[in-house]
């Protein structure tokens, strides 16, 4: 079961890459707890539980606030139930002209072919800098 994890995990990354944000909703468990980092830029309504609250909490402050914006997985970590993710961040902050390239580490709960859990590890100095 965990390779097909891995699969459900790199498709959500896919979806989230051609902008098909429902796509990426619709793999979530309707109990889904998501938390965004400590201290990240997005974390002051952690946990988002449930999709619509993902989306609003997270997905729709990132598209108004950043143009170009790009989560890049370039590995892939088969933990059982568990999936990590090691990759980067890239975009540019409208407000403010500032650009962000941060690693990023995400650990997903998978359980019964759904999203279950997230929780980011990334330089949120780095975000908390370019939105000042």
């Amino acid at each position: 079961m965990s390779q097909e994890n891995v699969q459900l995990i790199r498709g959500v990354y896919e979806a989230f890459g051609r902008g098909d944000i429902p796509a990426v909703l619709a793999q979530m468990d309707q109990s889904i707890e998501w938390n965004e980092a400590e201290n990240f830029i997005y974390a002051d309504r952690n946990p988002y539980v449930g999709p619509q609250a993902v989306l609003e909490g997270v997905f729709t402050r990132l598209g108004a606030e950043w143009e170009g914006f790009t989560v890049t997985p370039e590995e892939l970590l088969d933990a059982g139930d568990r999936v990590v993710a090691l990759g980067t961040y890239s975009g540019i902050n409208k407000a403010t002209g500032s650009a962000v390239r941060a690693q990023f580490a995400h650990v997903w709960g998978v359980r019964g072919g759904r999203v279950m859990s997230f929780q980011q590890y990334t330089d949120t100095k780095q975000f908390a800098d370019a939105v000042a």
